[in-house]
């Protein structure tokens, strides 16, 4: 029996190379070692204000990433989060466990109640119960994220142990699986913060549908380190954050690049970057533009992974309502 892995992506504006590089590429990778379960997680969507076509769209424009990018449907189910119900359920069950004192400490909310807290909603706060949710009731073995959703993974974890504490043995400990590499792909306008769709900045990330031209632009605008020297080090996050985005897409090694840029500057590894990120994002490009024209047949495996996955969150809601006293 194959492990099984569980992760998702919210259908939130374009998504961008972190995205691939940091997750959707290492799902690919997964997909024929692991029994894998891919989901488009609308409902953490809804933690900052959508409007409703918008989404539906984007809930379809993710599907089509998800497809484009390698990920076979025949070998994965990939679903809609709010199309199998037990996902909420099971949130609220875990929530009567969860403490208030452990989602405070997470650090995703932390940043953003400090910037906008007049803002933040209830759903952001409990944002990572219902991730152990997603995650719990498919008994799910180990987790594919970035660095920065390890936090999550061992609330999931925390809750799982916790449940089987009080309720006898039921959910699965998740384990997080962490990408050799690129876990973690930062802004191009600050390498010091994570690249995001929702940055203000749209030279913040290279989004997946970018043109070449913009791609090109982006790239040469990216802010670099003090220095010349093409080097992969701690206290020079710029260059290192484009070093690390040329070696997962030319699969040259950081220790390569090095040597191939040793006597060029930063103007020549800016040019060579982005012509490897247009010829390496090409055949997805390619791909995706072919399944946006096709929404009937996203639709159709959506509703099909939709349908296997509630066979799966069913056995495990049933098991934990008899063992709260919901049943």
């Amino acid at each position: 029996m194959k492990k099984r892995i569980f992760s998702g992506v919210q259908p939130t504006g374009a998504l961008h190379l972190g995205n691939y590089l940091g997750a959707i590429k290492n799902w690919v990778d997964l997909q024929d070692k692991y029994d894998s379960i891919f989901c488009v997680v609308d409902l953490h969507a809804l933690t900052v204000p959508q409007e409703p076509k918008e989404l539906k769209k984007n809930v379809l424009g993710a599907a089509a990433v998800f497809l484009a990018a390698g990920i076979s449907p025949k070998k994965c189910l990939v679903f809609v989060q709010s199309e199998v119900a037990e996902h909420a359920e099971l949130a609220w069950i875990l929530n009567t466990i969860a403490k208030i004192p452990e989602l405070e400490r997470m650090t995703q909310f932390k940043e953003k109640s400090k910037e906008h807290r007049s803002k933040i909603n209830m759903g952001l706060f409990d944002y990572p119960v219902l991730m152990a949710a997603d995650i719990l009731l498919y008994q799910t073995e180990a987790v594919p994220v970035g660095e920065d959703q390890v936090q999550h993974v061992e609330l999931a974890r925390t809750l799982a142990q916790r449940f089987n504490r009080l309720y006898g043995k039921t959910f699965a400990i998740p384990q997080p699986l962490l990408g050799k590499q690129g876990a973690r792909i930062m802004g191009l306008d600050n390498p010091l913060k994570k690249m995001s769709k929702s940055a203000n900045n749209p030279y913040n990330y290279i989004a997946l549908t970018d043109s070449t031209k913009m791609i090109e632009d982006k790239i040469k605008k990216a802010v670099t380190d003090s220095g010349s020297e093409i080097k992969h080090e701690k206290d020079r996050p710029a260059i290192a954050n484009l070093m690390t985005i040329y070696s997962l897409f030319s699969g040259l090694s950081l220790a390569a690049i090095e040597k191939k840029y040793q006597s060029q500057d930063y103007s020549q590894f800016k040019t060579d970057l982005a012509k490897i990120v247009v010829k390496g994002l090409s055949p997805f490009q390619k791909k995706f533009k072919s399944l946006q024209s096709k929404p009937a047949y996203l639709r159709k495996i959506l509703d099909q992974g939709a349908k296997n996955a509630s066979s799966l969150a069913q056995k495990t809601i049933k098991e934990v309502r008899e063992k709260v006293g919901l049943r």
